[in-house]
């Protein structure tokens, strides 16, 4: 089986700021496309705030198993119809993939119900990104922990709720720690958050963290049928048969028959 995975960038710095367009001539989102597919499961293509309906028309999100999702400076920019509509794909059961200052985007805070605010600090630190869940599938291939020479610092408190799996935790030159690997469930799409990725360092050439993305686009990918969110009203004559349990049946309250 194929995945289909879509990478959604801003390209904003890749255009502003030297030091980017440097490091990714083609855009973040190009590269980590790029490094998807070097996973013959994968098919991976980049799309970004620029193009039309915001490079997240519904009929991309429909062909989407996994979508990617990596912004900074353009977050109010994200019209809110895009956000309803990508929300409503995670609730059906597409997976996401927050990247580093997507703990800000506007489609992450709506998932989490929280301001997702963290401490932070552009000094080119390194981050130790140690294991602390070694049997997820995400994280398997990997070592005692990621390190990454230069970094942007974030710490907690991280203003998310209570993840259902913490698989990360950073350690910081300053003595900072923080949760940069968490994951969630929302209707039945699941979300992965990943803490690096500062634009400014050559974070997503790394090999293990080019891994872990391939990883977490594996684990993220939707299992079953779509569920489609709906409230109608059936008549009792459209009701479903009564279960069957051992060969007997089990019947509502007040039915002839009931135990």
């Amino acid at each position: 089986m194929t995945i289909k995975v879509t990478v959604w960038g801003e390209n904003v710095h890749e255009q502003t700021n030297e030091v980017v367009a440097r490091l990714y001539p083609e855009g973040m989102h190009a590269c980590i496309a790029a490094a998807l597919n070097q996973d013959a499961q994968i098919e991976a293509r980049a799309v970004t705030l620029q193009d039309p309906e915001q490079g997240l028309p519904e009929a991309l999100l429909d062909d989407t198993d996994v979508l990617l999702w990596w912004g900074h400076a353009a977050h109010g920019e994200v019209r809110d119809d895009i956000v309803d509509r990508v929300q409503a794909r995670v609730l059906q059961g597409m997976g996401l993939l927050a990247l580093h200052s997507a703990h800000y985007s506007k489609i992450f805070k709506r998932l989490m119900g929280t301001t997702c605010s963290l401490r932070w600090r552009e000094a080119g630190e390194r981050e130790r990104l140690w294991v602390v869940n070694p049997g997820h599938p995400i994280v398997q291939g990997l070592g005692s922990y990621i390190e990454l020479p230069h970094s942007e610092m974030y710490s907690e408190p991280f203003a998310v709720p209570n993840p259902d799996e913490v698989l990360f935790i950073s350690a910081f030159e300053g003595g900072e720690v923080f949760r940069s690997g968490l994951t969630y469930k929302r209707g039945n799409g699941k979300i992965f958050y990943f803490g690096p990725g500062h634009e400014t360092y050559p974070i997503y050439y790394d090999a293990q963290i080019q891994r872990v993305l391939r990883n977490a686009v594996k684990w993220a990918t939707p299992e079953g049928s779509r569920w489609i969110d709906s409230c109608p009203n059936v008549p009792p004559d459209q009701a479903p048969d009564p279960v069957e349990v051992k060969g007997e049946s089990l019947h509502k309250p007040g039915e002839e028959g009931f135990k």
